[in-house]
């Protein structure tokens, strides 16, 4: 992969070879949607990679919002962060049960926060264990409290203010994660009173096109040509978005690995913007 690509991802062979160093900390940050019928914490309790602790999206969240889990405070993430033992200067690797998934939401929180050092296992949990790899089902032992110092990272975040702007000037790119058939406005919206379609002047780019079948993200090489196709120049300016901010975290990881490292991500998406009836939409491709 590029240099880009080695911030920010990490392979199965390198984080079994650093497990055990101790400016490492290793989070599970799995999620499901809530059709999935699953939860994610009582499989982390199950089975989860060697020392690794839980990152909890929404319960890392802005409580006071009505919006799913929307980014916390600084206060609030520094809190929860200096209690698990992440300290100024220490190395995050996220993954999920999936491959690539939610743990990109997770790396897009570290970094919102202004922690640069956050890197995605590429393949997850799905690659680890297909390897036969070590796991745990026991709690991981939490380290002691140590100094954690957020600083909010105002480039990677766009709130609907942000977005209307954008939309009426049409003066940056939008990138939508969703499923085509959701993008188009053909299929309905898996939350109540959201509607079917995107936000003017939209491209979509389905987060799923940029994974392979075994969970790791797709070579550079092969980003590139998927967000050419698409209409998508990485060197300017981008916003993604997705259902609710989890998956347009994938489009921002995949064009950090191409260079576009300020791919800010409209944290309220789809579940915010298509629940205003006074905001514009379009349907179709």
């Amino acid at each position: 992969m590029l240099n880009t690509a080695k911030k920010w991802i990490v392979d199965t062979d390198w984080l079994a070879d650093h497990l055990d160093a101790p400016d490492l900390l290793v989070f599970d940050a799995s999620w499901h949607l809530p059709t999935a019928g699953r939860d994610a914490k009582a499989e982390y309790r199950k089975a989860h990679i060697p020392g690794a602790l839980f990152f909890d999206i929404d319960d890392l969240s802005d409580e006071k919002s009505s919006l799913p889990h929307m980014l916390p405070s600084t206060v609030k993430f520094a809190s929860r962060m200096k209690k698990m033992g992440v300290g100024d200067g220490v190395r995050v690797v996220v993954y999920d049960t999936v491959g690539l998934f939610s743990a990109a939401r997770a790396w897009w929180t570290f970094r919102a926060m202004g922690h640069e050092d956050v890197a995605v296992l590429n393949g997850g949990l799905k690659k680890w264990i297909s390897e036969g790899r070590p796991l745990e089902d026991m709690p991981s032992a939490r380290r002691p409290e140590c100094h954690y110092t957020p600083r909010a990272n105002a480039s990677l975040i766009r709130d609907i203010d942000d977005v209307k702007k954008v939309v009426e000037a049409n003066s940056t790119q939008i990138v939508d994660a969703r499923p085509a058939a959701r993008f188009a406005g053909e299929e309905p919206e898996p939350r109540p009173g959201v509607r079917s379609g995107h936000i003017p002047h939209a491209r979509n780019v389905p987060s799923q096109s940029l994974i392979n079948d075994d969970g790791t993200l797709k070579d550079p090489e092969e980003l590139a040509k998927i967000f050419a196709a698409h209409g998508v120049d990485p060197g300017q300016p981008i916003i993604t978005t997705c259902g609710s901010g989890v998956t347009a975290c994938i489009l921002s990881l995949a064009l950090a690995v191409l260079g576009q490292t300020n791919a800010a991500v409209y944290d309220g998406s789809w579940a915010e913007w298509g629940a205003d009836a006074s905001l514009p939409i379009e349907t179709g491709k």
